[in-house]
Formats: structure tokens, C-alpha cells, sequence
């Protein structure tokens, strides 16, 4: 299947000054085949080093940092002598004992060699003894696969283009199936496996297990890689999340945990979760103005899971669901919409993601996005109904804006908001 971070890839590749690369996302995202894919398209030769199996190596970094005796060591293990047209990949680089910190030196020493870094966030996160090489590597992220990308891979991908060109008057005749093919999205969602299970064989039962084994998975995580006292703890966030996202309210409530729980209790929980790629944060302003950022709530936020397919999976949703019409849109109150939404927003790393409400609590945002100079207030819904108060207060106080609205109805635009299909959230902003 095609992932459009390989052209990331690329445009890292041809940058002058380019550093060593470190990818990042969680577990079973698909960053070793897309490192590999890479390879093979774009270099001559390969040197794959995983160090949780090449224990020879996994020692290498600890005498020193002499780039030549480590390459030189890199050639005997390998049989490749590497070299400018040679990409090394260095994956689960965290069970390399100071692995993270040899990228300093590569970067100053052998500028010339191509390296790929990545590991779980799981094990970076916890990683002790590295000190990390601020300013001498670069980062990219990896998530589950788009919707866009999950049309490429059930062989829809002729709609993308036209989806992004905004041709709304060509896609009218094929709402519908645009919109069976999103509630095949929501259940199956974008981890790789279970994309390519659903390709191969069009079973919800053998998505469905797919799902449950990575879910089982990530909690086995838990205990082997985080401290011991916060495991309870991550149990519970994570557990949580799916009942978070289906209040009408999403905003985070601690008091859902257990009673009497509080914020200093669980903070580290959310950060570990946060940092292993699992769970995403998207925190409250208290204004739509520049920057954002200024106008944070720290004590407000609210947490959305990786992928709109476990999320699916953790709520228990049945795949008979795909039968019943837009159920599935409007059913948990919209929490799965809220979740592909947030999912197709956060795959450009120029949107920096909030939400806003009112003090009084008496209008919300679903999210306000900032991108450069611009600000877009989004509301999402998961139905027809395309009332929309809380953002028409919201721009009658900031006209300056526009508003976007996702829902269930076609294309439509208003001096105030413009309405677009569900299935197009995945295009850039400005959405023109």
C-alpha cells in the first residue's frame, strides 16, 4: 500500500544539510516498511540493523564515538561497507545503549551517510543514559493510514484527487458511496495489518480480532516498559477513553477514572501515554486570536486515541453497523466522527490543534486550528443537522473569521461558513 510520508522521505533525502533522521509513532504504524520501501526506491544499497536482534552491535556505541571503528564494525556485522549511497537504518534504536546520542556524531563526523532512526516511542520515552542530540537530527511522524490513503489501498484512489480539487458538482453522483466507503474507515481505521487483512479478505471479524491483538498489545506495553507505579494508572486513562469521547461534553474529566481523582494523580500517565504515540492531546484556548498558544488552559483538554480503528474496536462498535445507514456517524454522540476529524487535521505538521469554549461552558468549538498567520474554527458534525450556534456566536465575536463546518450534507457555502462532506476533512487548509 502507498503511504504519502514516503515523500517526506524524499524531500529529506535532497536537503542540503540534510541530519539523521528520526521517525516517530507508535507501534504497528508501519515504520519499518516504509523505511525499507524507501530504501529500495531511492538508494542503491541497504543496511538494516534492528537492535533488539543484532545483539552484536547493540553494544557498539558504549566505548566511544569513533564514527570510522563504528562503520567499520557496521561493515563486518553486515557485509556492506556504508557509504553516501547507502541508507543505514538504525530501528529500535532505543535498545542500543546510547544509540540515540551516536546520531550527534554521525551528523558531525560522516554528514555524508543517510541514516533512518526510529523505535517506538515506548522505548525513547523510557530510554535512561542517552543524552539526546538536540539540534543535530531531524524528526518526522508516522500515523495510521489517512482515509485518503485508506481509498488508495481498497482501490478508491481515483476519488482523492477530485476530493482535493473540491470538484463538488463531479463527486455529487457518488455521495453515497463516498460515504459507505468513511463507515468502512471508522471500523477498519489505518493501522497497516489490519488495512491489509481488510483488502485481502473483506472480513469485519478478522479486522475486528486484528484490532483486539494490537490493543492487547499496547497494554502489554504498559508493563514492560513503564515504571511499575503508573501502570494502574495508564490502565485507567486508556480504558477511559472511549466513555471521555462519547459525553456530549469531551473535555477530559479525571473524575471518570475513579472518585476523588485528581489531575497531579495521573499526569504522568497521560504523558507516557502521550509519548508512546497512543493517545493524542488537544488542549482549550480561551481565544481565537494569534497566537493560540498564548490563550492556552492547561487544566482543560481533551485525549483522542491513535486510530479511528482501535477506537472502533476499545467502544466495542458491531460492523453490523455499516448496514444501518449513517448510524455510525451519529451514534456515541459523534465521538468516532470527532476522531477522524482530528485524525485527518493532525497529518499536517503546520496545524497546531486546540479547541475552544466558552467560559460559562456555554458554546464549544470542536476545534480551532492555527496554521501559519491563519486561524480556522471547525465544528464537527456527525449528522444532517447543521445548526451550528456555538460557532456562529463564535464568529459574530471574531469576524475576521471563517467558519468550517464537516458533516453528513454536500458542499455549501454561507458568508460566515462554509459546509463541507465528511470525507473531504483529510484536504488542506485553507480549504479552497
Amino acid at each position: 500500500m502507498d503511504r504519502y510520508a514516503i515523500q517526506e522521505l524524499y524531500a529529506w533525502k535532497n536537503r542540503a544539510g540534510r541530519k539523521p533522521l528520526i521517525m516517530q509513532g507508535a507501534r504497528q504504524v508501519g515504520k519499518t516498511w516504509l523505511m525499507r520501501k524507501f530504501a529500495e526506491e531511492a538508494f542503491e544499497k541497504c543496511i538494516y540493523i534492528n537492535f533488539e536482534n543484532e545483539t552484536l552491535l547493540a553494544h557498539t556505541f558504549e566505548k566511544d564515538f569513533d564514527i570510522r571503528r563504528i562503520l567499520l564494525e557496521i561493515q563486518l556485522v553486515t557485509g556492506i561497507q556504508p557509504d553516501s549511497n547507502t541508507l543505514l537504518i538504525f530501528d529500535e534504536i532505543q535498545e542500543a545503549k546510547r544509540g540515540v546520542t551516536s546520531l550527534k556524531y554521525f551528523h558531525e563526523n560522516a554528514p555524508e551517510i543517510p541514516i533512518i532512526a526510529a523505535g517506538s516511542l515506548l522505548g525513547i520515552a523510557s530510554h535512561q543514559g542517552d543524552s539526546f542530540p538536540v539540534g543535530k537530527v531531524e524528526f518526522m511522524s508516522l500515523y495510521p493510514l489517512s482515509f485518503f490513503e485508506f481509498l488508495e489501498a481498497i482501490g478508491k484512489g481515483q476519488f482523492v484527487e477530485v476530493i482535493r480539487r473540491g470538484d463538488w458538482d463531479l463527486l455529487s453522483p457518488f455521495e453515497s458511496n463516498l460515504q459507505m466507503m468513511l463507515r468502512q474507515y471508522y471500523i477498519v481505521g489505518g493501522m497497516p495489518e489490519v488495512v491489509k487483512s481488510f483488502v485481502k479478505e473483506s472480513n469485519m471479524q478478522e479486522v475486528r480480532r486484528i484490532q483486539r491483538n494490537i490493543l492487547d498489545a499496547y497494554e502489554r506495553d504498559f508493563s514492560k516498559h513503564a515504571p511499575a507505579a503508573e501502570v494502574p494508572r495508564l490502565r485507567m486513562v486508556w480504558h477511559s477513553i472511549s466513555g471521555q469521547l462519547s459525553k456530549e461534553n469531551k473535555k477530559f474529566i479525571y473524575g471518570l477514572l475513579k472518585e476523588g481523582a485528581r489531575a497531579k494523580n495521573f499526569e504522568l500517565a497521560i504523558e507516557w501515554l502521550k509519548d508512546a504515540g497512543l493517545v493524542y492531546q488537544v488542549k482549550r484556548t480561551k481565544k481565537g486570536q494569534l497566537p493560540l498558544s498564548a490563550y492556552e488552559d492547561f487544566s482543560a483538554f481533551k485525549l483522542f486515541l491513535l486510530d479511528i480503528g482501535l477506537l472502533s474496536a476499545m467502544s466495542d462498535v458491531q460492523p453490523s453497523v455499516l448496514l444501518d445507514g449513517n448510524a455510525i456517524f451519529t451514534d456515541y454522540k459523534g465521538a468516532l466522527t470527532e476522531q477522524y476529524v482530528y485524525q485527518q487535521l493532525q497529518l499536517s505538521p503546520d496545524n497546531r490543534i486546540y479547541y475552544w469554549s466558552a467560559d460559562n461552558s456555554q458554546g464549544e468549538i470542536d476545534f480551532l486550528v492555527q496554521r501559519g498567520k491563519q486561524i480556522f474554527p471547525i465544528e464537527v458534525k456527525a449528522e444532517e443537522n447543521l445548526q451550528a450556534k456555538s460557532l456562529k456566536y463564535f464568529i459574530e465575536k471574531n469576524p475576521e473569521l471563517h467558519g468550517i463546518r464537516f458533516s453528513m450534507s454536500p458542499h455549501r457555502e454561507q458568508s460566515w461558513l462554509t459546509n463541507y462532506p465528511l470525507y473531504a476533512a483529510g484536504r488542506d487548509l485553507p480549504l479552497t
